[in-house]
């Protein structure tokens, strides 16, 4: 995803900074998501979750261009909320614990019948024994509100500074953490080096 893809809105939650973190003001927004729990580098059912979301997403995506409106979209990136049951600090050291919720965002027009008919598409081609993850597969709508994010470039492992950082300016502007740590993948781990990937690190504040 390219930003000058994007409207000037989108462009600010998309790619901030990574120099320094910034607050935003989140509005609602519209997502097809599949829920989980466990460690993401070994949990089948997130690799799952990945697979559907994608083909439903583009499936969306191609079916609407054909009809008689031609409402295309861009297929946003892979989005990931990340906490652990009943703590209020994340992340934890055990991974096993972690839960998520992996989600793309869809335009206003990707509707619940929408959705649904690029389900029942992917099932006609027996897609569904590939892609498990189509049983769990949603839409929801939720606004995260004031937060603060910024862009860290390296690897997923090497994460924890930069969140700490984030945390630290959301202190120092006066605000407190609250809602659950949020994680957008500009990058495709299985073509970029590791010290190139590039990941919104988002948190919700009050």
């Amino acid at each position: 995803m390219a930003k000058k893809d994007l409207s000037e809105d989108l462009q600010k939650l998309y790619f901030p900074s990574p120099k320094e973190p910034m607050l935003v003001d989140v509005p609602k927004m519209r997502f097809i998501v599949v829920d989980g729990r466990g460690n993401p580098n070994t949990s089948k059912a997130y690799q799952e979750a990945i697979g559907a979301l994608y083909s439903v997403a583009y499936t969306a995506k191609f079916t609407l261009k054909k009809s008689a409106k031609g409402e295309d979209f861009l297929v946003m990136p892979l989005e990931s909320l990340w906490w652990v049951e009943g703590q209020k600090d994340f992340p934890t050291e055990s991974k096993d614990e972690w839960s998520w919720k992996a989600m793309i965002m869809v335009p206003n027009h990707v509707t619940e019948n929408v959705v649904k008919d690029a389900i029942e598409q992917l099932k006609k081609k027996g897609k569904d024994k590939e892609l498990p993850g189509l049983a769990r597969l949603r839409l929801e709508e939720f606004e995260e509100g004031l937060s603060a994010q910024i862009m860290h470039i390296g690897p997923y492992s090497a994460e924890r500074p930069t969140m700490e950082r984030l945390h630290k300016f959301i202190a120092d502007n006066g605000h407190r953490l609250r809602g659950r740590h949020h994680e957008i993948y500009l990058g495709d781990p299985r073509r970029s080096k590791p010290e190139r990937l590039r990941t919104v690190v988002r948190q919700p504040c009050e």
